[in-house]
């Protein structure tokens, strides 16, 4: 015998909440070239231009402006290393790659919407 399991409808402060968490974690991801920057450092530790080789578009500000953010909020490392000139490789954290299931979930997403928008487009 199938048992059926119950989907209750969430309250008002776990919506709350939630909302909360979902903002909160935008706030820290947002932007076009945060998680481009992220997933390309967790591949391998990268210096400053191999970085904006691999994110086509970004502009030197920006990317600096986006490795500082990332790593005020422990995504990234930075290492400078007493070479001549002064070596800086930028390399993921272990707290970056707590991001693993949420950005699989992102590309499967990302994936679907795009099959949809090429079927309404036919």
């Amino acid at each position: 015998m199938a048992t059926m399991i119950q989907n209750t409808i969430p309250g008002k402060e776990e919506c709350a909440g939630s909302l909360n968490n979902i903002l909160d974690a935008l706030y820290v991801l947002n932007g076009k070239w945060k998680l481009a920057i992220i997933l390309n450092l967790v591949q391998s530790p990268k210096r400053f231009n191999e970085i904006q080789n691999a994110v086509t578009g970004i502009s030197p500000k920006v990317l600096a402006d986006e490795l500082k953010d990332l790593e005020l909020n422990d995504f990234i490392q930075r290492n400078v290393y007493p070479t001549t000139p002064v070596t800086i490789v930028y390399e993921a954290t272990d707290y970056s790659r707590t991001l693993k299931n949420v950005l699989r979930e992102l590309s499967d997403w990302g994936g679907q919407h795009r099959e949809k928008i090429k079927q309404s487009m036919r």
